[in-house]
């Protein structure tokens, strides 16, 4: 049952001040069996995505022939249509989703990658982040019992055999134990590891022939893409793991003082490899913001803890949640969020984690070299690259152009242009990167939803300014710059956003109105493109 006082391990997590049951880090029966499966798994990845001359053939059959079915009938018949990239997505979807699990999981990322991937693809592979259809429960109930060792009866007063959500690896749903405490059940799918790992070998040996036949794919990497979704949906095959990651980031949030998010607590002693049991919170949805806000909520101070803990988890101790989307995240009717879904974490080794510092602070203070320089280090340049023609031949201690006052060519042409010297010079993105300009890109999303009237620029500044008072000496200890002592350049910062010295204010809605924009120019030019090619 719940009690009534303060539990004692809020000294030590960012959990709930009512709690269902006590963590103590000693008694928990599952921890070791996740460090062991941890190294396990990560050992595991340069094997699956080393490059190899025969895949599995039987599974590569299956894709190749979804694949095919999604892209012949495009390429002969669709592809010069208006809605062209719109029909390409909606096949692809439609491919991934036969195929089952690894591309489903596949797809889900890519419908988080707003601003990284076309729009077209973001908004058809959204569809599959609550449209997969659930095991039976006679399926849920088998793998319980087996993983638990106990019949279902024994361990849970009553289950709902129907899940409140159902994903590509596993589905949830609502419990009473024995002790009528509530609970959420994660369960995960059977046979997936086996079809993980095979669809890995399939994808691990078409990726390198993609390499340089699509010139995007110079900086996306796509050998490094495999390894990154290697390296996160292996972990996901192990609760034990994931009940790990909600410990470290529980952990790191209480150390960090961020009292605003709070993390379920995992069970003691009901984690397997296939079944994670937990606490169970509830409260508004990320999107409700009508409710929050009946309830006295400010939704711009639930955005900006996320946004610092998020810096805070991934700047002092290299650990961050790597899958912020809003099915991840609910606010509780105390204004608290609850962080859910640990399956993929961003992990730092220390040399990683000053370079990550060092991008952001040197990026705040407008060291344009510095940054290039922590780029360089963390992996996204070579290490024999010379920055300052770098940083010439990008422009980057030139004036600022805004994007808005461009026609659509010359847009592309600049474009072009950066991709084209990214490219010779070898640039890649680091699976760490891609991670944490994911996570961006739902925060900016975020904005939108939570805050879309506050001054992007001021909050910038206070969440500095923050960092500098609290963390400055650390942060000057570690990289050699003292944000107490450099001024924040807030005309670099203007500059990130394509904007002019002039410019004294951004809201969202500010941003919307560039993006629409630069985007009716791109539409424009498409519709005069097909015109001049028949004159």
């Amino acid at each position: 049952m719940t009690t009534k006082s303060q539990p004692p391990d809020t000294t030590t997590w960012a959990f709930t001040e009512v709690a269902p049951w006590a963590i103590k880090e000693n008694e928990i029966s599952w921890l070791k069996d996740a460090t062991r499966s941890r190294n396990e798994l990560k050992a595991e990845v340069p094997r699956l995505t080393s490059k190899r001359l025969v895949p599995p053939s039987k599974r590569l059959g299956v894709v190749t022939r979804e694949l095919s079915l999604a892209f012949l009938p495009w390429y002969v018949k669709e592809r010069k249509k208006e809605l062209s990239r719109r029909i390409i997505s909606r096949r692809l979807r439609e491919a991934f989703a036969r195929l089952g699990p690894t591309y489903i999981k596949l797809g889900q990322i890519l419908s988080s990658g707003q601003g990284i991937f076309p729009e077209e693809v973001v908004q058809e592979f959204s569809y599959l982040r609550d449209k997969v259809p659930p095991e039976s429960f006679t399926v849920v109930k088998e793998t319980i019992e087996r993983d638990l060792g106990n019949k279902l009866s024994d361990i849970f007063y009553d289950f709902n055999p129907e899940p409140i959500a159902a994903a590509s690896i596993a589905q949830v749903h609502e419990a009473i134990l024995k002790d009528k405490t509530e609970v959420a059940v994660k369960v995960q799918r059977p046979f997936i590891s086996e079809l993980v790992r095979q669809d890995l070998a399939v994808m691990s040996w078409l990726a390198p022939f993609l390499v340089g036949r699509i010139p995007i794919t110079g900086l996306a990497n796509p050998p490094a893409l495999v390894e990154l979704f290697a390296d996160t949906i292996l972990e996901e095959l192990d609760f034990r793991v994931e009940a790990q990651n909600m410990l470290d980031i529980a952990k790191i949030l209480k150390q960090t003082e961020q009292s605003a998010i709070v993390v379920p607590r995992p069970h003691p002693t009901l984690v397997t490899r296939r079944v994670l049991v937990m606490q169970r919170l509830s409260g508004f949805s990320w999107d409700n913001v009508e409710g929050m806000r009946k309830a006295g909520i400010d939704t711009s101070k639930v955005l900006r803890a996320c946004t610092v803990s998020f810096f805070e988890g991934a700047m002092f101790y290299g650990v961050f949640h790597g899958d912020l989307h809003g099915g991840n995240l609910f606010v509780m009717k105390d204004g608290k969020v609850a962080l859910l879904d640990y399956g993929i974490t961003g992990r730092l080794n220390e040399f990683q984690r000053l370079s990550f510092m060092k991008i952001i602070v040197s990026g705040i203070v407008g060291d344009v070299r510095s940054q290039v320089e922590a780029f360089r280090d963390l992996g996204a340049l070579p290490l024999d690259v010379n920055i300052d023609k770098l940083i010439d031949d990008l422009g980057l201690n030139g004036p600022v152009v805004d994007p808005t006052t461009l026609s659509a060519e010359e847009i592309i042409t600049e474009v072009q242009k950066i991709v084209k010297a990214l490219l010779n010079y070898g640039a890649k993105m680091p699976k760490e990167l891609m991670l944490f300009v994911k996570n961006m890109l739902f925060m900016d999303s975020a904005v939108a939803n939570l805050a879309p009237d506050i001054d992007i620029l001021q909050e910038i500044i206070d969440i500095s300014t923050y960092f500098a008072q609290r963390h400055g000496e650390r942060i000057a200890q570690e990289i050699g710059i003292n944000p107490k002592e450099v001024p924040i350049d807030i005309d670099q910062v203007k500059s990130s956003f394509g904007l002019t010295p002039d410019v004294q204010h951004l809201t969202y809605n500010d941003i919307q109105k560039r993006r629409e924009i630069i985007r009716s120019r791109f539409q424009n030019h498409r519709k005069i493109q097909p015109k001049r090619n028949k004159l």
